[in-house]
C-alpha cells in the first residue's frame, strides 16, 4: 500500500508551534540550570580531552570508540588514582603543617601578651593576643551540629561528579553523531551553511585551547623560577602544578599557591634564615611566598592572559580583560574560563547573520579565516591551487 503524505501544516501553524517549543524548552533549561550547568563542564572537559583521543586514533588507526575508552580511562586513572596514592602522603604532611601553624598562632599570641618596647616607648597589643585566641579556639572547635549538612552535600556533589563523569565520556563517544544531528535540524538548503559555520567555531575553540596550553607553560614556568629563587624545596612540582591549575581561573591558582604556602609553613627556605627560631623564618618564607604569588597572579590576569587569549583569537587585549573580570563578577569561575571563546563565537555567528539578513552571501569569497587552526593546509592549499589552473591551460 502506497504512503500517502499528510498536507503540510499551514504557516502560521507552523511559526506558532516554533514558537511554543521554543519557550518550553527556554523554561526547562531555567528551570534545570544548575543541570546544563555539570553539562557545560562535561563538555568543556571532553573538548580539552578531544585532542587526545584525535591523535590516538590517527597514530593507532583503532575505531573512535577504543581511541575514546583508552583516553578517557586513562584519564579518569591518572586524576583519581594518583591523588588516591599520595593521599596518605600529603595528609602526613598536612597534619605537620597544621601543627606548625598553631605553634606559631600560640608563639604570636604569647608575643602580644606581653608590651611591645620600642625606642623607650611601649606598646600594648594584649588585646589583640586574647582576640586572636579566642578566633583560634572558635576555629579549632568542633562543630558536630554541621556534620549533617557537610555530608549531605558531599553527597549531591558525588552525584554532580557521576554525572559529569559520564556526560564526558557520551560526549567524546558520540560528537560526531551529536554534531550532525544539529546540523540536520537546519532545513537542508542551509546545511552546508551550517557545517562552514561549524567549521569556523570549532577552529576558534581550538585556538583557545592553545592560547591555554601556552598559559599553562608560561605561568608554570614564571612560578617555577620564582619558588626557586626563594628557595622552596620541589620547586618544579610546584610550578608544574600552578601552570596546571592555571586551567581553572582563580581557584586554580590559589590553590597552587596555598600548596606552595603549605611547604613554605614546613620546610621553610634553602637558603633564607631572617630569623634563629626556625617556626618564625618559616612563616617569614611563606609570607615571602604569598607576595611572590600576589605578585605573579595579578601579572598573569592582567598582562599575560589577555595578551596570549588576544593573540590566539585576534581579540583586541583590553576587550578581553574587560570581559573576564565582568564575567567572573556576573557567572564566577566557568564564567571566566568560557567568555573569551564564546565572545569570539558570537562575533563569527553575528557576522553571519549580518550577511544573511542584508542578503549577502553567506561567507565572503575569498574570505581568510581569522581563526584558522593549521597555517600549513592553508599554504597547502594556496600551492595545489596554482597547479590545477597549469593543468586547466594545458588541456
Amino acid at each position: 500500500m502506497k504512503h500517502v503524505s499528510p498536507p503540510q501544516w499551514s504557516l502560521p501553524f507552523r511559526y506558532a508551534l516554533g514558537i511554543i517549543i521554543f519557550v518550553l524548552v527556554f523554561a526547562f533549561l531555567m528551570y534545570a540550570r544548575n543541570a546544563v550547568t555539570m553539562l557545560i563542564i562535561a563538555g568543556f572537559i571532553a573538548y580539552l580531552i578531544s585532542p587526545a583521543v584525535s591523535f590516538v586514533k590517527e597514530k593507532t588507526g583503532w575505531s573512535r570508540k577504543a581511541a575514546v575508552n583508552t583516553v578517557y580511562f586513562t584519564t579518569l586513572i591518572l586524576l583519581i588514582g594518583a591523588p588516591a596514592t599520595l593521599t596518605p602522603i600529603f595528609f602526613n604532611e598536612i597534619k605537620l603543617v597544621a601543627h606548625d601553624v598553631l605553634e606559631l598562632s600560640r608563639d604570636f599570641g604569647e608575643f602580644l601578651s606581653k608590651p611591645i618596647h620600642i625606642g623607650g616607648m611601649a606598646f600594648h597589643f594584649e588585646q589583640t593576643g586574647e582576640n586572636l585566641a579566642h578566633i583560634q579556639d572558635g576555629i579549632l572547635t568542633p562543630l558536630p551540629e554541621k556534620m549533617l549538612r557537610v555530608l549531605e552535600a558531599t553527597s549531591v556533589n558525588a552525584i554532580w561528579a557521576l554525572i559529569v563523569l559520564a556526560s564526558v565520556h557520551l560526549f567524546m563517544s558520540e560528537w560526531p553523531q551529536i554534531s550532525e544531528w544539529l546540523i540536520r535540524l537546519a532545513p537542508n538548503a542551509h546545511q552546508d551553511d551550517m557545517r562552514e559555520l561549524y567549521s569556523r567555531l570549532r577552529n576558534i575553540w581550538m585556538a583557545y585551547l592553545r592560547g591555554q596550553l601556552l598559559l599553562m607553560l608560561v605561568v608554570g614556568a614564571a612560578f617555577t623560577i620564582a619558588w626557586m629563587v626563594i628557595g622552596i624545596p620541589g620547586a618544579l612540582v610546584l610550578g608544574g602544578l600552578a601552570g596546571l591549575f592555571t586551567l581553572v581561573p582563580d581557584v586554580g591558582p590559589l590553590l597552587a599557591a596555598a600548596i606552595a604556602i603549605g611547604v613554605a609553613l614546613l620546610e621553610g627556605s634553602t637558603w633564607i634564615r631572617l630569623s634563629p627560631n626556625p617556626l618564625t623564618n618559616k612563616a617569614i618564607v611563606a609570607g615571602i611566598t604569598l607576595i611572590v604569588y600576589l605578585i605573579l597572579i595579578n601579572l598573569k590576569n592582567f598582562f599575560i592572559r589577555p595578551i596570549i587569549m588576544g593573540r590566539s583569537l585576534r581579540m583586541n587585549e583590553s576587550l578581553i580583560f574587560i570581559a573576564i573580570l565582568m564575567a567572573t563578577i556576573l557567572w564566577g569561575i566557568l564564567g571566566a574560563l568560557l567568555v573569551v571563546p564564546m565572545m569570539a563565537s558570537v562575533a563569527v555567528v553575528m557576522e553571519y547573520l549580518r550577511r544573511r539578513i542584508l542578503g549577502l552571501p553567506s561567507f565572503a569569497e575569498n574570505e581568510k579565516n581569522p581563526f584558522e587552526a593549521n597555517p600549513a593546509e592553508i599554504k597547502r592549499r594556496s600551492i595545489k591551487l596554482p597547479v590545477k589552473d597549469k593543468k586547466k591551460k594545458s588541456r
